[in-house]
């Protein structure tokens, strides 16, 4: 797993609290932490497939939103602040089988004090795109 070194600390916090989320629940495995690209991998299982075996779109809309989420946590500078979605939405290119594994790179457009626009590309093994998505993060006070 690659961490941009100036987000070490910050990476290892978060890989270290414990909390359970939906990434843990779907599979997903990190392997790249930059300010600019988080990158991570899904398996194609019964977790995360439609009633007919192939990747369930609202788990490719997941993968991107847990993605984009953290992307923008990891650039916020003031640690009482957090990221949340407000908006996302997804086009879903070509199916992929149960048995595979998909591969996602999400990508800031616009990264604001009040908003950021990230975008998500996943891949089959093949690299073929399989969904392109686009997030709106709201940068709010935590509660």
């Amino acid at each position: 797993m690659y961490i941009q070194p100036e987000l070490k600390e910050r990476v290892e916090l978060f890989l270290d609290s414990g909390q359970k989320h939906m990434g843990h629940a779907l599979g997903i495995t990190f392997s790249s932490f930059k300010k600019d690209e988080i990158k991570a991998t899904m398996p194609v299982n019964e977790n995360t497939i439609q009633p007919f075996g192939i990747l369930h779109g609202g788990a490719s809309v997941a993968l991107a939103e847990t993605l984009v989420s953290i992307g923008a946590w990891l650039n916020l500078k003031d640690p009482s602040q957090t990221a949340v979605g407000v908006e996302i939405n997804a086009n879903h290119i070509r199916s992929v089988k149960k048995g595979s594994r998909v591969e996602a790179v999400a990508t800031p457009i616009q990264r604001g004090r009040k908003i950021h626009v990230w975008e998500t590309k996943i891949y089959n093994t093949n690299d073929k795109l399989v969904c392109v998505s686009r997030c709106t993060l709201a940068i709010v006070d935590k509660s």
